[in-house]
């Protein structure tokens, strides 16, 4: 599954370029002039714009994953008993802080341009 969550964007990504340097190349077949800016665009490496948000979107999703491991080690120790929860905790602790950081740094970095 994660390796899927992985590969699937990338090889979306090449057949998308795929597909575009075939039609450039039908054109260049027909003598149609491609624009420069065109040429330009395909061959400058464009990254999308980091938005000052964004750590605050990863320490939400994180604190949100710690929330689940938490809720499973409630729902364990209410069936199984109490004193078997600590490792759902222990392991809902490390997404926790992570979060609380992203969550700190995104606060305090608000005023950075994207």
């Amino acid at each position: 599954m994660i390796a899927a969550i992985v590969i699937v964007p990338g090889y979306l990504k090449s057949q998308e370029r795929q597909k575009l340097q075939d039609t450039l190349r039908v054109a260049f077949e027909k003598g149609q002039d491609v624009p420069p800016e065109v040429l330009d665009a395909m061959t400058r490496d464009i990254k999308p714009s980091v938005s000052p948000y964004r750590d605050v979107r990863r320490g939400v999703i994180m604190l949100a994953l710690a929330g689940a491991f938490s809720a499973i080690g409630v729902a364990h120790g209410y069936f199984e008993g109490f004193d078997e929860t600590w490792g759902w905790y222990a392991a809902a602790a490390f997404p926790g802080f992570i979060g609380i950081a992203f969550l700190l740094l995104g606060l305090f970095a608000k005023d950075r341009k994207a």
